[in-house]
This record gives C-alpha cells, sequence and structure tokens, in this order.
C-alpha cells in the first residue's frame, strides 16, 4: 500500500545566489508520475499543496489595482520609468524581484503547511525580445536562488511558464505585446520559447526540488477566438517541446495546460510520454458562491490514467478556499493556491501594505495625469520595504481555510466529500439548487437582511433525522469556544451538535438567527469532526465559529 505525505512549510531571508544542483541539502527525491498518482523515489505518493509566486516575475496590473494603462509587466514597467526616470527603473525592478520572495517567505511557506510552489515565470525577464534574443544570465540567479531555499525547506518547485515569448493567449496576463496569442502566430517565438525551456532544463535537470516543467500556462482563451482558431496547434507544440526536453532530462514531469485558460481539454489525444501531469485552473466567481463540479477532468483523468492537478486556485473568500482544498483532495488531485501576495487585498495570505501616495500611481493608471518625480520615486521606493513578508499583513484566517484547520469558522455548506450515509444524510434526493447543486443537501440562498457577508451567502437546511458531517485538522490539542450560528425554519425545531465525542442540544424557539455558544470543546492533533443532526421541526445552519478558550491550552 502506498503511504500518501503532504510535506509541510516554515519562517525565511534573502540568500545570494547558489547552484541549485550543487551543494543543496535536502530530503527531497525526484518526483514521476505512476499511473493517476505522483510519486517519490521511495513510491509514496505526494499530494502537492503549494502556493503559486505570481506577481515576482511577472507582475499583473490587477494586482497592482491599476488601471488599463498598468494592467500587464511592460505597461507596469512603463508606469515606473513615465514617473521616475530608466536608472531608478532599472534598479527598481531589481530590488523588486529580489525582495518580493526571499528566504523568508520560502521558509514561511513551509511552516504553515505548504509543500510547493510555482513560480509565473515571464519570458522576457530571461530572453531579450526584438531581431536577436539573447538570454539575460543574471535573473537566472533569481530562479537559483528559489530552488536552493525551496530545497533547504524542502519544498517542490513547478516552473510555469506563465508568458512565453509572443504570447500564448494575446492578453494581459501573459504579457503579450500586441493582443495577440502570437507564440502560434510567428514560428519566431516557438523556437525561442523552446531556446528557453532547453536552458532552463539544462539548468535544472539534476535537481530533485523542481518537480516538472508546466510548459504553458492558459493557452488561447476562447472568448476572443484564439481557442478556436489555433487549439489544434497546443497539443502538437507540447510534443515538440516535451521531445526536445527528453534529450537533456527523462526526469522531471511534465505539466500540460488545456486551451482556454487550462480547462478546456478536448485537445488533449493520447499521453505521449510517460511522465505526464494534466492541469487544469479552478476559480468559483459565481455570484452567489457556487462550489464548481470537477467531474469533467476526473473522466479524462480515467481516459488519459495520468496524474491531474490545478494549478491555479483562489481569488475569492475562505467558505470556497475551504471547499476546494477538501474536494480536491478527496480526489486525490494537489493545487496550487494562487496568489501568495497581493497589494492591499484581504483574500490572500499576505497583503501589501501600499505605501502614502501610492492612490496617486493607481490614479495615474487610470488616467495618465503625472505628479512630481521626488513623490513618485518615494512612493515607490517605500513600496520596495512594505513587499518583504516581515512587513507584510499574515492574513491566517486564510491559510486556515485553505488547508481545512482550526481554529476557524466553518460554513455549513461545506460538509465532507464522502458522500451519503457518511457527509451527510438527508431525506429528498433532489439535488439542491445553490453552491453544490450536484448533492442533495438543501442550501437555501440568504439575503442581506438574512446576513451581510460575502463569505458565504448560503445556509444548509436540514429537517428531522437529517445530518451533515465536517472534518477539519488541528495541528495542537486546545480547549475552544464553538459559537453555533443557527436559524429556526419553524417555531420550535430543536438539534444537536457532536464535536469529535461530546454532544450538545439545542432549542429554538424563535425564528430569528441565534448564536449559540459551546464552551470547552476539545479539538486534538489531527483529523476532528463535527455533525449537526436536526432533532424536530427544521433548522439552518451558516456556520461554526471555532476560536481558542481564552486562558486555556
Amino acid at each position: 500500500m502506498k503511504r500518501v505525505y503532504s510535506l509541510l512549510l516554515i519562517p525565511i531571508i534573502f540568500l545570494a545566489s547558489c547552484s541549485p544542483n550543487k551543494g543543496t541539502k535536502t530530503s527531497l527525491t525526484f518526483l514521476r508520475t505512476s499511473g493517476q498518482y505522483m510519486v517519490n523515489e521511495q513510491n509514496d505518493t505526494i499530494l502537492l499543496r503549494g502556493v503559486g509566486l505570481g506577481n515576482w516575475l511577472l507582475p499583473e496590473g490587477y494586482m497592482w489595482h491599476f488601471g488599463e494603462n498598468g494592467d500587464r509587466p511592460r505597461k507596469i514597467e512603463k508606469i515606473v520609468e513615465d514617473l521616475t526616470s530608466p536608472e531608478f527603473a532599472e534598479n527598481f525592478w531589481k530590488e523588486f524581484r529580489q525582495n518580493y520572495i526571499t528566504e523568508a517567505d520560502i521558509k514561511r511557506m513551509k511552516e504553515l503547511g505548504f509543500n510547493s510552489v510555482r513560480p509565473a515565470l515571464n519570458a522576457r525577464v530571461f530572453l531579450t525580445e526584438g531581431d536577436t534574443a539573447v538570454f539575460i544570465e543574471e535573473n537566472f540567479a533569481l530562479l537559483d536562488s528559489l530552488i536552493f531555499w525551496c530545497g533547504k525547506h524542502n519544498l517542490y518547485v513547478i516552473l510555469d511558464m506563465h508568458g512565453a515569448p509572443g504570447g500564448q493567449t494575446g492578453q494581459n496576463i501573459d504579457d503579450s505585446p500586441n493582443n495577440e496569442p502570437e507564440l502560434f502566430m510567428d514560428p519566431v517565438f516557438e523556437h525561442r520559447l523552446t531556446r528557453l525551456w532547453i536552458k532552463l532544463v539544462e539548468r535544472y535537470k539534476g535537481s530533485p526540488v523542481v518537480a516538472g516543467y508546466d510548459l504553458l500556462n492558459e493557452p488561447l482563451p476562447e472568448r476572443t477566438g484564439a481557442a478556436g482558431k489555433y487549439g489544434h496547434m497546443v497539443e502538437p507544440m507540447y510534443k515538440r517541446l516535451t521531445a526536445e526536453i527528453r534529450k537533456i532530462d527523462k526526469k522531471h514531469m511534465i505539466f500540460l495546460e488545456g486551451v482556454n485558460w487550462s480547462n478546456d481539454w478536448s485537445i488533449f489525444t493520447k499521453p505521449f510520454d510517460d511522465n505526464l501531469v494534466y492541469q487544469f485552473h479552478y476559480y468559483c466567481w459565481s455570484n452567489p458562491d457556487n462550489l464548481n463540479d470537477i467531474s469533467y477532468f476526473l473522466e479524462h483523468r480515467e481516459r488519459l490514467n495520468a496524474p491531474v492537478w490545478v494549478g491555479e486556485t483562489g481569488e475569492k473568500n475562505p467558505s470556497i478556499y475551504f471547499a476546494t482544498t477538501q474536494y480536491f483532495e478527496k480526489n486525490n488531485i494537489g493545487w496550487a493556491y494562487w496568489p501568495w501576495k497581493k497589494i492591499d487585498n484581504r483574500q490572500v495570505v499576505y497583503s501589501i501594505k501600499p505605501p502614502e501616495g501610492y492612490d496617486r500611481i493607481i490614479q495615474y493608471s487610470r488616467d495618465g495625469m503625472k505628479f512630481d518625480r521626488d513623490s513618485a520615486e518615494k512612493v515607490f521606493t517605500q513600496l520596495l520595504e512594505n513587499i518583504k513578508v516581515e512587513n507584510c499583513e499574515f492574513l491566517e484566517h486564510i491559510t486556515q481555510a485553505m488547508l481545512c484547520q482550526v481554529p476557524a469558522k466553518i460554513y455549513a455548506v461545506n460538509y465532507g466529500h464522502d458522500g451519503s450515509g457518511i457527509s451527510y444524510l438527508v431525506n429528498d434526493t433532489v439535488k439542491a439548487a445553490y453552491y453544490r447543486s450536484n448533492e442533495p443537501v438543501k442550501t437555501v440562498l440568504l439575503n442581506n437582511t438574512d446576513h451581510k457577508t460575502r463569505a458565504s451567502q448560503q445556509a444548509v437546511l436540514l429537517a428531522g433525522g437529517e445530518w451533515t458531517r465536517y472534518t477539519m485538522a488541528s495541528l495542537e490539542d486546545f480547549e475552544a469556544i464553538v459559537t453555533v450560528r443557527a436559524k429556526s425554519e419553524v417555531p420550535g425545531s430543536s438539534f444537536s451538535i457532536r464535536i469529535n465525542d461530546d454532544s450538545y442540544e439545542f432549542n429554538l424557539s424563535d425564528t430569528v438567527w441565534t448564536d449559540l455558544q459551546i464552551d470547552n470543546a476539545h479539538f486534538s492533533v489531527g483529523e476532528n469532526s463535527i455533525k449537526t443532526e436536526a432533532m424536530e421541526g427544521k433548522t439552518l445552519f451558516l456556520h461554526f465559529d471555532i476560536t481558542k478558550a481564552t486562558g486555556v491550552n
């Protein structure tokens, strides 16, 4: 039987660049595919739980709160240069790349419980544009340092070609110069992409820290017509790139993404290599919240008999984060949260504090109204300090949700994924109208009078004899106060709450939202569970807020 490991994480510092293939002592071994699993050299199954290093080597305008004039790396660079000077801008970007991700970030990721990172690479950082493209050797040292740190702290690295030469999407996310997917329009760009991958592979072929090569991020969107026009070219390009890589490196896994933001896998025929991983991206942007079904990818996994991985998920709220990672892992799918940091954002692990005067930079990205150079340089100089992880705000509830850990707030719609009789039992098998619409647990959409929050807009409705069960992890033993937010659908309802081995019963006489408190509930290291069961009448459950009891270890 295979043992399943989820390697864990720790805090960090900037280190001079080191060779990733020499002098790095790490317990990591090369990963490979084995049927639908990723395994290490001991044949243990490895589930990659990672974070995406967006905005580091490929800045994205939305992460800076910029308008159209700053929606992609080359435009953001122009903003910095326009408001300061070419000399200031050059030094700014060197220091930005050194400060944004340091050893302190990697150590912190390990501490929190992640085991991998997916750095988003912009080809233009490593290979110049123009008629004669040459490598920018000094910038490869950034990846050398990252891989060295990850080896030291036991995190895997998935190299993600986020912005290919010429652009693979024709959109802002890949730094497309002309809003066209020119990678598929001019052979010179595929040639440059091949050169860059060969350069990377030659550099890291001997490193077990590198889990694999993600050949192209989110190629060819459907809405622009690009997928329909060029989609047939993607798998053949993957085959050509893989053939060139395999001349040098026969060990590392190769990650393939479908067209239309990674999620259309109709382009894939049968596997053309014995070490392929197929990747999709998962964002639940619906309003009200909806937990998107992944059966499409599970069906393709059976057809391809290869591992499936979620290269990006996030950009929403803790309720969705908790649900999605449990959903993935129940189906043997690893994932990477996107992204690690953003400027002034509440839905990421670390929020970067905007410097005083940053609003003027944002405004310039929208209307082009300049202001004095000294003021702009002061803002950008302060930003270089603010992006260091030790100066960012840690949003603990985000990682607690992603890693399904307590103390935390568990939303009632996020019962387990083990099916009827294990995660829930209901009398009516009609599928729910909201949130988890492929299952029969009844959910009720709340209005602003009931619940003013963007975190979850649905509650679970249980009638007599029906129940739901929740699982969560704890890193320690602790006593907790659990606040249950519930509401009787009809006067005189009653229900029970079972927290691990202890049960509690409640009566609700009024049909208004009520906070019911359980004192000194015990949570243990490892897996814990909460079970809610309606006894009489009908009860709506919104969430269980689990906090440590004051003064109790």
